[in-house]
């Protein structure tokens, strides 16, 4: 067999692994056996939410096993017939079932990368938040660069954008700004984006066209469903409505609608600037309970949570990733060692790469954590 045909076997059987740890694949038909036991029990939609759940939860048990032994059954087939051609050296079959086993690896690489993201809010819609740190104009003109980063990201994925609030800079850029972005995973891909984002480069905004080194922090929480209660006292918080200064254009508010809701107990802030006070008041309270929510995810999984305590400072010491277009062209993630020296597409939104080894890297730890345990 040769090396390339060899090297997608490799890869797809690399997903597969990966696929069978996911949804354990020793202890998986068992688990569809109480599935579908339970489902036959004429009192199961006596408590329709615990129904929803148990057939969701069924379902994705279902899709996962079906993933892992059409894609298994696709590489025999294609393996097969390679064999078979290599026996009757007849190279159009074995053309044919070398593109079957590119495509199958591609596809297998996909699975993989949607299986892990099975964490309890990964398939929520998610808010981001985009703050600019230290480094004045060149911070906000940094701020601004990202949004346009993450709006391209999620153009590319089919997800639905919508502005909740941005502030201006003083002299370019933007302080600011709080996106709602809706669809499938949406949380479950963001989600390793919070942290800072550090770029250096020569500044547009220096005659002297001297490298700067800028910072902007980056916050996600999921869009809390109804499936998830988080309960705020009307106590805890302060509502204060204000004129929206918006960047110009589509963005424009000149009415004192925008909501700024202050969480007392946690120091959260968040704010909406649409047209409707009413609609601004529903989007600033379910943005907090999205806030809330996160900040107990991370108790479930042991985190320390500092973002809500200190602001995360947006400088030295915080970064997650580095962007650097001077003196050299290179996109490095701190925690995974990922990058890439496609500068221009990481920042026209090709961030898939960066987020599937940050996801994969939470598994390993996870794994490496359970084995200890």
């Amino acid at each position: 067999m040769r090396a390339e045909i060899q090297n997608f076997v490799t890869q797809i059987e690399k997903s597969l692994e990966l696929l069978a740890q996911r949804m354990d694949k020793e202890t998986a038909a068992h688990r569809l056996e109480e599935f579908d036991a339970r489902v036959e029990d004429p009192n199961l939609w006596d408590d329709p939410e615990a129904a929803q759940k148990l057939m969701r939860e069924r379902q994705m048990l279902v899709d996962a096993m079906d993933s892992y032994n059409g894609i298994k059954q696709d590489m025999a087939d294609n393996i097969e017939l390679i064999e078979m051609g290599e026996m009757e050296e007849d190279d159009e079959v074995i053309s044919e079932a070398e593109e079957g086993l590119q495509a199958l690896a591609a596809k297998a690489a996909k699975k993989e990368l949607e299986a892990l993201l099975d964490g309890e809010a990964d398939s929520n819609d998610t808010f981001l938040e985009i703050n600019s740190g230290a480094g004045g104009t060149e911070s906000c003109d940094w701020a601004s660069m990202l949004a346009r980063m993450y709006v391209r990201w999620a153009e590319k994925k089919g997800y639905k954008v919508e502005l909740q609030s941005e502030s201006a800079g003083e002299e370019a850029g933007i302080k600011s700004a709080a996106y709602k972005i809706t669809g499938h995973n949406a949380y479950g891909w963001l989600k390793s984006e919070s942290g800072v984002h550090r770029l250096v480069r020569i500044s547009p905004f220096d005659s002297a066209a001297k490298r700067h080194t800028s910072f902007t922090s980056v916050k996600v929480y999921p869009v809390v469903d109804d499936n998830i209660e988080i309960e705020v006292n009307p106590a805890d918080i302060r509502i204060d409505t204000y004129r929206s200064s918006g960047a110009g254009g589509q963005h424009v508010n000149t009415t004192d609608s925008a909501v700024r809701i202050t969480h007392h107990p946690t120091g959260i802030v968040v704010t909406s600037s649409e047209k409707s006070q009413h609609q601004n008041r529903d989007i600033a309270m379910k943005a907090l309970k999205s806030r809330l929510y996160q900040i107990e995810l991370d108790k479930r999984s042991a985190l320390v949570n500092e973002a809500h305590e200190n602001a995360g400072d947006a400088g030295w010491g915080n970064q997650i990733r580095s962007y650097v277009l001077q003196p050299y062209q290179m996109v490095k993630d701190l925690r995974t060692s990922h990058e890439t020296s496609d500068t221009k597409g990481v920042l026209d939104g090709d961030l898939d790469g960066f987020m599937a080894a940050t996801l994969a890297m939470d598994v390993s730890g996870k794994s490496r954590a359970e084995a200890q345990g």
